[in-house]
């Protein structure tokens, strides 16, 4: 599995030889916008928000056997240490973190086809 992340959701990709699955999870602050001099429409992200965005992401990865982050920003080494500390199980089977910015749908299933299947060891694989 792979998971395409930023801080306004996260694309989780079920890829396999032939066919590929994707689920969108949304931040909870995906469509808020926020305008600092308008103190009637301003919203304030709750300081659970992160965490309850990524517990989502975790519950969508459960049963996978490796996971591969990718996105172009931080948030992927915020969910790396999310489920580090909350899922050790999880947090185990994350075997990548790559940096990507924006890629098509059919592109990052390519990428994750080539990941997953070269002879390279991965991180907690026995050769």
């Amino acid at each position: 599995m792979a998971v395409w992340i930023d801080h306004d959701e996260a694309r989780v990709f079920h890829v396999d030889t032939e066919t590929f699955d994707e689920a969108t999870v949304q931040s909870p602050n995906h469509h808020v916008h926020r305008h600092p001099k308008d103190q009637q429409t301003r919203t304030h992200n709750h300081p659970d928000d992160e965490h309850r965005f990524f517990h989502e992401i975790a519950g969508v990865l459960a049963g996978a056997d490796q996971v591969l982050l990718v996105g172009p920003s931080v948030t992927k080494l915020h969910f790396l240490r999310y489920a580090q500390k909350h899922d050790a199980m999880l947090g185990s089977r994350i075997v990548g973190v790559e940096t990507a910015d924006h890629p098509t749908d059919r592109q990052l299933v390519a990428h994750v086809r080539q990941y997953f299947h070269t002879d390279l060891p991965r991180r907690g694989t026995s050769p």
